[in-house]
């Protein structure tokens, strides 16, 4: 399977099934030195700002994004330890529709993702992201849980 996988894309959410995806994936990865792995991860900021009263949605941006940050500083320094070419990146959207738009616009040939992330909200096999990835992107996805 990995002798035709060039990209391996883990969107990433700092919760304990993304944390596992990430594992699994660089364990792949560390087969193949010719793998590159992206991790992202998706802030959302609403539009509806009137939820938020005199709070400035900018403010409400910035801190969103340095949360997403620090995040993927943990990611960083795991990745640091492969010879594979690695990315992190942060992304704002909705979670799933920004997930697929990556994951298909840079070719990925595998998707490792956690079946449900940090919402509070439980479907009953999978999460509505983890759920939308599998129906929409364009390569196999492997999901952890």
């Amino acid at each position: 399977m990995l002798n035709v996988c060039s990209r391996i894309v883990v969107p990433y959410d700092n919760s304990e099934l993304s944390k596992k995806a990430l594992d699994r994936a660089i364990t792949l990865a560390k087969q193949n030195k010719s793998i590159e792995l992206n991790v992202i991860t998706v802030f959302h900021v609403p539009v509806d700002v009137t939820n938020y009263g005199t709070l400035n949605i900018d403010e409400i941006r910035q801190t969103e994004y340095e949360i997403a940050k620090i995040a993927l500083n943990e990611v960083n320094k795991k990745l640091e330890e492969l010879p594979n070419r690695t990315e992190t990146f942060v992304l704002e959207g909705i979670p799933s529709c920004t997930i697929v738009d990556f994951i298909n616009s840079n070719n990925a040939d595998l998707v490792v993702m956690g079946s449900r992330g940090l919402s509070n909200l439980k479907e009953l096999f999978l999460g509505s992201v983890s759920h939308y990835v599998v129906q929409k992107v364009n390569c196999p996805v492997f999901i952890i849980k």
